[in-house]
């Protein structure tokens, strides 16, 4: 007789709302992925690699020179080195690098701290290997961490804390102070970290991304994940990277070559060379303010109140002026009646509290939010 080792866990939110855009024909604002195409010059390299033959297995860590992309790419921007040979490797997206590093760390009864509203990949990797999530609410409208609540979460059992920053789904960034309180909680109560930044290049308004790898013995002590679909529009690639000091890298390379081993070789090829390039990731900002800001200007109309989302492609909208009803309710109505797919944001928090905020994902043409922008006027 199976026992189910998650059995709370049942499909995701996005699945949920994105199939019930589909069978309600609504426009799909939920789940968190572009509607427009992806550069052409990186589709062409993909079909190259290919071409020439660039087809079987990968090396167990990734593209030699992939790595050696990433490691110029945080020097260049963070200032700090990573051995592309011992500290970096690829993976089959963000997702699977945070699977991977909590599956090489943590054991049973370890406790993991998580901020909530969190994606809803952490508690669940947790769980699978007997840890124990202690969430750490952020509280509605501006989702600022609270430091001192943080310490009084720390246990001797605490062995983790997992950030987020750019912050799905608020919007909210971490500042460089918020990472200096998180080095100095770690080493104080010599806890890893670790931290997903796959939308680290998604920042808007001139705001700089604090990544871990600027603050040193935080560095020391993090695995940091990042996701090349989220940045270059090819979410369906599942390419993404982790990147740790060796001692930990070591551990994580031991549950990835058994876990996935390597990922896609041409893909890879592809964007070794593409990220020759800096712009190609350092224009993503700009690009993704300009939906942001041109989203904003067509609701200003609306009955919806709005925090401008600092970094992300997602922006939360508060609908206390409209309705009373539970977020998921609410968004359910929304898909059915008026033909828009949001995401609940109270799935993401602890004991499901509800702050009446919906998220949208504005990665979308013009054409689609000014769509989507009209009927969420009219409610």
């Amino acid at each position: 007789m199976l026992t189910s080792k998650l059995p709370s866990v049942s499909t995701t939110i996005f699945s949920v709302m994105s199939k019930m855009a589909t069978d309600f024909n609504a426009i799909n604002l939920s789940q968190g992925f572009p509607n427009f195409k992806s550069d052409p010059a990186l589709i062409e390299l993909a079909a190259k690699a290919m071409r020439d033959g660039h087809n079987q297995y990968a090396p167990m860590p990734g593209d030699l020179l992939l790595r050696e992309r990433i490691s110029e790419k945080i020097q260049n921007l963070h200032g700090k080195h990573y051995c592309p040979n011992t500290e970096i490797t690829v993976t089959a997206g963000a997702t699977q690098a945070i699977f991977t590093a909590i599956a090489a760390t943590i054991e049973k009864e370890d406790e993991v701290l998580i901020f909530t509203p969190a994606y809803d990949c952490y508690e669940p990797s947790v769980a699978l290997f007997g840890g124990k999530v202690i969430p750490v609410q952020l509280g509605a409208p501006f989702y600022r961490p609270d430091w001192n609540v943080v310490r009084s979460k720390i246990s001797p059992k605490t062995k983790m804390i997992l950030v987020n920053s750019p912050h799905n789904p608020s919007g909210m960034l971490f500042t460089k102070e918020d990472m200096l309180q998180l080095q100095t909680i770690a080493e104080e109560n010599n806890l890893l970290v670790l931290s997903d930044e796959v939308y680290e290049h998604i920042i808007f308004d001139g705001e700089v991304h604090q990544s871990a790898a600027r603050f040193t013995s935080l560095a020391q002590r993090t695995f940091i994940t990042a996701s090349f679909g989220k940045t270059f529009h090819t979410t369906g690639w599942k390419l993404g990277y982790c990147v740790a000091p060796q001692t930990l890298m070591n551990e994580f390379r031991k549950v990835h070559q058994y876990n996935v081993f390597c990922v896609n070789t041409p893909l890879q090829k592809a964007l070794a060379t593409y990220l020759e390039e800096p712009s190609h990731y350092l224009k993503v900002a700009d690009f993704y303010q300009q939906k942001r800001d041109y989203f904003m200007s067509l609701l200003k109309s609306s009955r919806f109140k709005i925090i401008p989302s600092k970094g992300t492609y997602f922006q939360l909208l508060d609908y206390t002026e409209i309705t009373n009803e539970h977020d998921v309710v609410f968004a359910e109505r929304l898909t059915k009646e008026f033909g828009v797919a949001t995401i609940p944001t109270s799935v993401f928090n602890t004991e499901k509290q509800d702050f009446k905020q919906l998220r949208v994902c504005f990665a979308k043409t013009e054409a689609t939010l000014k769509q989507a922008a009209e009927i969420l006027n009219s409610i």
